[in-house]
């Protein structure tokens, strides 16, 4: 039958179609040798081809690179924010509630900040910016009136579309005031510290965030506090109705005094 005249190959053709990949002749040798010569060529030709600079033409300035480098990093931050990234208020809907956040001047040189937000009718800030000496601090005060709940949400279900942003400007120490204005004359040196968004707390539970931030506004409010207390007079003391007390004064008021006990005693 011609099932039956169909054999298969003997063991030793199969093995030596297996291994006709690995066994080494004399023209293989060759073969392999000058597609690796030839390979190699290739690629010097490629790394020479890849330098316009050979053969006279000019190289590619060095810092090309390093300027582009320089333009992905991230811009060095002049200011430290305490919290960092977000503003807690107290939830209680109706009234208008206190956040604060302390900003510190790390940088070398006078900073000046102000604060921007997406609400500036529910909100607004205090200080809203001020110039900071290197080292310097303070804590800022944020008010918001609090809205009452919708579709009767629970108060931590609220997520508040309002943002807060901190701008920072490196100025001139000790020749300016802050302004607003500085912002607008000199926007291009302008810089973005931080985007804060809002997080209730629930003000009557007990917690580190709500805890911090009592400390933090009692310390604005202080600080307030002496601000508003008029500085300490250094001059002449006026006491009565605006008798001023002079040294020189007196001693001539004295010196005087003695010389009419002593012309009446002589008469």
């Amino acid at each position: 039958m011609a099932i039956a005249d169909q054999k298969p190959p003997s063991d030793g053709k199969v093995w030596g179609l297996f291994k006709l990949p690995f066994r080494h002749t004399g023209n293989n040798t060759n073969t392999t040798s000058s597609s690796s010569t030839t390979s190699s060529h290739g690629v010097h030709q490629l790394h020479h081809q890849s330098h316009p600079h050979v053969e006279g033409s000019n190289p590619p300035p060095s810092n090309s690179v390093s300027s582009v480098a320089r333009s992905l990093l991230p811009a060095r931050r002049r200011l430290r924010l305490d919290p960092s990234n977000k503003l807690y208020f107290p939830y209680e809907p109706g009234k208008q509630v206190r956040s604060a956040i302390r900003i510190k001047n790390t940088s070398k040189s006078h900073v000046a900040f102000k604060f921007q937000t997406t609400a500036p009718k529910s909100c607004f800030m205090r200080p809203p910016g001020a110039i900071l000496a290197p080292g310097e601090s303070l804590v800022a005060t944020v008010f918001k009136f609090m809205e009452h709940p919708e579709n009767n949400e629970k108060p931590m279900d609220q997520k508040s579309k309002v943002k807060f942003k901190i701008m920072s400007l490196k100025v001139k120490g000790g020749t300016m005031d802050y302004v607003p204005e500085l912002f607008d004359e000199l926007k291009d040196q302008a810089a973005v510290e931080q985007i804060l968004r809002v997080i209730f707390l629930d003000a009557e539970r007990p917690s580190p965030a709500l805890e911090k931030l009592k400390r933090q506004l009692a310390e604005a409010d202080a600080a307030l506090e002496a601000r508003k207390k008029p500085p300490e007079d250094t001059g002449p003391r006026i006491i009565g109705e605006g008798l001023v007390i002079d040294e020189w004064k007196e001693r001539r008021e004295r010196y005087l005094a003695r010389q009419q006990v002593e012309g009446v005693d002589s008469i």
